[in-house]
């Protein structure tokens, strides 16, 4: 087996999990870095007004990218079925495949957005003090949805062959590059959340030309010669993708949906509560990029023992990437509760920020029990293709649950901001309900073909 292309489907099962998780758990983790230096540089040089625009420009970030993710992570799991089935030449159309259709999307997208961006950030209530920030931070990082997109793109194709390692590497190179130009834009050239957005944007730049070249150089083992006329769509591979994809896609669009219209209700309570619920996401997003790992690593390792007709390795993987994400999760718990004015000050010296930083705690919890219980579900769900059971939890977790109960808490029970805070919590609960049914009934076992 070539060395690009990794077995999934031997050896200890969580030994297994825990090897292809870690480099994707690391790369998560220094992208969840450089996008809070974002917020850390900008909150301590330009304060409170700069910290709460670049948080707002991040959800505007959300609103541009769940096609990437929806779409990569469907490819991601086909191409681990193929790989389990020994199918190398559907690997190579659809690596054609993804590259046509996502770097098509994302030009399309980075239009509408160029030509809509005033109208989004009007309706994401955004304080009149923190507008035009807000604006400079959106509108560059939406130039580079691009390299965005196409490194989303070679990570799931990589990934999907069982190869965690270089996306990582990509991810680091990144990173640094990040941190070095932000202290450099934000600090002395004083740009503040422009120069943030410009730094993000040449890291992910650089990355994806270099995660390119290790794709091309790799063309003989994924099936793919980078010819031009094989960057299109193949039909025997788009149909799969398609049906896959759009309910990820759905499901990502749902849940980015509902958190912006639940913050649109949270930006009407000033800077503070901006800034606090910014900050608040960052801290969730330490534990959310093990989560995030897990689920992925889960879903590529399910994808490939149903495509080698492994059955009894299945539960095993959901049980396992259980226990695992349980005790990091209990230890953000720990720390949260026991010094939540030191991780909030990592972001903010403002004392209304860190006074209402103390009232999320609960919430906090919440979210940090859901980040434990979604990753199995989604990884048993998305390995096993199953389109239909994704967009039902799409509907039911992105949109009926979240902004229900963010309305029912926040506004029929006039509880405020700590009713929208915690309608968005509970409703992450839903997934791990129709994940742990969907496990229990066995119905996972029939789909071995895709």
């Amino acid at each position: 087996m070539p060395k690009l292309i990794r077995d999934l489907t031997t050896g200890s099962v969580p030994k297994t999990l825990l090897r292809f998780s870690l480099p994707l758990f690391l790369s998560g983790l220094l992208q969840m870095v450089y996008n809070m230096v974002d917020m850390i540089v900008v909150g301590r040089f330009v304060g409170t007004r700069g910290l709460s625009a670049v948080s707002i420009g991040g959800e505007v970030l959300m609103l541009i990218t769940f096609v990437a993710m929806g779409f990569s992570n469907a490819g991601q799991i086909l191409i681990s079925r193929y790989v389990g089935e020994n199918r190398r030449d559907k690997v190579g159309e659809m690596v054609g495949t993804l590259f046509t259709l996502l770097m098509s999307l994302a030009v399309v997208i980075m239009g509408v957005f160029l030509l809509t961006y005033r109208q989004i950030i009007n309706w994401l209530n955004t304080p009149e003090d923190i507008w035009e920030y807000t604006r400079q931070y959106s509108v560059t990082c939406v130039f580079g949805i691009v390299f965005i997109y196409g490194y989303n793109l070679v990570s799931a194709i990589l990934r999907g062959m069982g190869d965690s390692r270089h996306p990582f590497l990509f991810i680091a190179l990144a990173s640094v590059i990040n941190v070095v130009l932000d202290v450099l834009f934000v600090g002395p050239l004083g740009l503040g959340p422009l120069g943030a957005a410009l730094a993000t944007v040449i890291g992910q730049g650089v990355s994806f030309l270099f995660a390119l070249r290790l794709l091309y150089k790799s063309r003989e083992h994924i099936g793919f010669d980078f010819k031009p006329a094989h960057f299109r769509l193949y039909p025997s591979v788009t149909r799969p993708l398609i049906s896959l994809g759009i309910p990820m896609v759905i499901q990502s669009a749902a849940i980015t949906f509902s958190m912006l219209f639940v913050n649109a209700y949270i930006n009407t309570y000033g800077t503070v509560a901006v800034a606090v619920t910014g900050v608040a996401r960052k801290i969730e997003s330490m534990i959310s990029v093990i989560s995030q790992a897990i689920s992925s690593a889960g879903g590529a390792m399910i994808a490939q023992a149903l495509g080698a007709g492994k059955i009894k390795r299945v539960p095993k993987v959901v049980l396992h990437a259980l226990w695992i994400l349980a005790i990091p999760a209990s230890l953000f718990a720990l720390v949260t509760a026991l010094r939540p004015e030191w991780l909030f000050g990592l972001f903010s010296d403002d004392a209304q920020v860190l006074a209402m930083a103390i009232t999320y705690i609960p919430v906090a919890m919440i979210q940090y029990l859901g980040c434990t219980l979604r990753p199995p579900s989604f990884a048993l769900i998305n390995g096993s293709g199953n389109s239909k059971l994704n967009l039902l939890v799409a509907l039911l977790d992105g949109m009926f649950c979240r902004i229900g109960l963010a309305l029912l808490l926040g506004v029929s029970m006039g509880m405020g901001i700590m009713g929208f805070w915690l309608g968005n919590a509970l409703s992450g609960l839903v997934p791990f309900l129709i994940g742990g049914t969907y496990l229990l009934s066995g119905a996972w076992k029939r789909r071995t073909s895709t």
